[in-house]
């Protein structure tokens, strides 16, 4: 298989360019390539024939094994693998279903109310939002929401706020501080005790329901439940606050094809959701929810022609797939009608924005309808123009905006 050479990735090392630069690297050399970071082989993977092979066809070959999160996230079902996680997610599968979802649209709905809220009191004033702080309140709200049925205060915000900073922390090269990393734990753990004592103590249906009604999965002193909420906080606000906040700039610099989403049907209609799903999958094709998936080989294996061997970290890469011309005509272009009926669906392999396979994203479908029931609601009501610098992409655990997203938002009727 072509690999970079030592050189190569030294020279990339010395330039301190991101990440994103040495895979791109990689992936001229072909769809499967290698290069070694330290003394471990990795193969980036973007061809969706060896995608499939990876995530859906082979998963018993390429697993899981470990996570850089593990510090945070403990025994969630994002970080566990074999056993344990089959068993966390059998028990969580039927919430995050279609049907499932259903239960907590009321939180969304509640959570879109207050942004709408708040932008509607800064459209009466002209003072600038920073729309990225927007979308990650809102999403946190969400999940908030979603676990414990109450709406999110401050105090409760800013403690979780520090999950976001353990991520980027883990993230960087380079040491981390332990005690800031420590002191942000305790704030995340603090959060996350209120959290399980208000689902408790709620009587409505809620995302830690089924571990808190279960024997199944024995869990005496709580450790797991908290594992299960962190887990579902870190993996579903920055990534969806992420998407929004990607959404929103490229509606920004393509009004028209808000437009066209608007026009397609009256508020509420089928034919208008549709088309804002479509907003949304495009938006998550050119930002997938993670710059890369990571799985390590049990056993030798021949991917795409190539030999891969045990013990080999395989890194799948849907930035750079969502971007192969032959897969995606004009791939740099934002253009929603892509996934938009009559437009045929894409193969599998060629988009896999949440994941593919049986480590699919369990909650891609709770992701997918918080984020159009926010746009049903803010994109025929509000306009918005950005203020100073616009941010750029940022590639690291998450491919998110650099900085804020300054903005004057003002009232608009449909």
């Amino acid at each position: 298989m072509p690999e970079l050479s030592r050189a190569e990735v030294a020279a990339w090392k010395a330039a301190g360019t991101p990440v994103v630069d040495l895979l791109g690297r990689a992936h001229r050399l072909g769809p499967v390539s290698g290069f070694r970071l330290g003394d471990r082989p990795v193969v980036l993977v973007t061809d969706p024939e060896a995608v499939r092979h990876v995530l859906a066809r082979h998963p018993d070959r390429y697993v899981k094994r470990s996570h850089r999160m593990r510090h945070l996230l403990g025994d969630g079902v994002l970080t566990v693998d074999g056993p344990a996680w089959r068993g966390q997610r059998r028990l969580f599968q039927p919430q995050f279903t279609v049907q499932g979802v259903r239960r907590y649209e009321r939180a969304m709905r509640d959570a879109v109310a207050d942004v709408a809220r708040a932008w509607s009191a800064s459209a009466r004033t002209g003072e600038p939002r920073d729309l990225v702080a927007d979308m990650r309140r809102f999403t946190i709200d969400v999940i908030w929401r979603a676990t414990t049925g109450l709406p999110l205060d401050d105090t409760t915000h800013r403690q979780l706020l520090a999950a976001a900073r353990i991520v980027a922390a883990v993230a960087a090269i380079g040491p981390a501080d332990t005690a800031d990393l420590e002191r942000d734990l305790a704030e995340v753990d603090a959060a996350a005790g209120r959290a399980v004592a208000a689902a408790r103590a709620n009587g409505d249906p809620g995302i830690l329901d089924a571990l808190l009604d279960t024997v199944e999965l024995p869990d005496p002193d709580g450790r797991l439940v908290r594992d299960n909420f962190v887990t579902f906080l870190v993996a579903g606000y920055e990534t969806t606050a992420a998407t929004l906040s990607w959404l929103l700039l490229l509606l920004h610099d393509h009004p028209g094809d808000r437009e066209w989403a608007l026009a397609q049907g009256p508020a509420g209609s089928a034919a208008r959701t549709a088309a804002i799903r479509a907003l949304i999958s495009e938006t998550l094709r050119l930002y997938p929810a993670a710059l890369l998936l990571f799985r390590d080989t049990t056993e030798d294996d021949v991917l795409a022609g190539h030999r891969i061997g045990k013990d080999t970290t395989v890194a799948l890469c849907a930035y750079l797939t969502h971007r192969i011309p032959q897969l995606w005509p004009d791939p740099e272009r934002f253009e929603p009608r892509r996934f938009h009926e009559p437009a045929p669906r894409p193969a599998l392999g060629t988009y896999y924005p949440l994941g593919l396979g049986p480590r699919t994203c369990l909650g891609a479908q709770f992701t997918l309808q918080e984020m159009t029931l926010l746009a049903e609601t803010l994109l025929p009501a509000f306009e918005f123009a950005l203020v100073g610098e616009r941010p750029r992409p940022a590639f690291d655990i998450t491919i998110h905006p650099d900085g804020p997203l300054l903005a004057r938002v003002s009232a608009r009727g449909e």
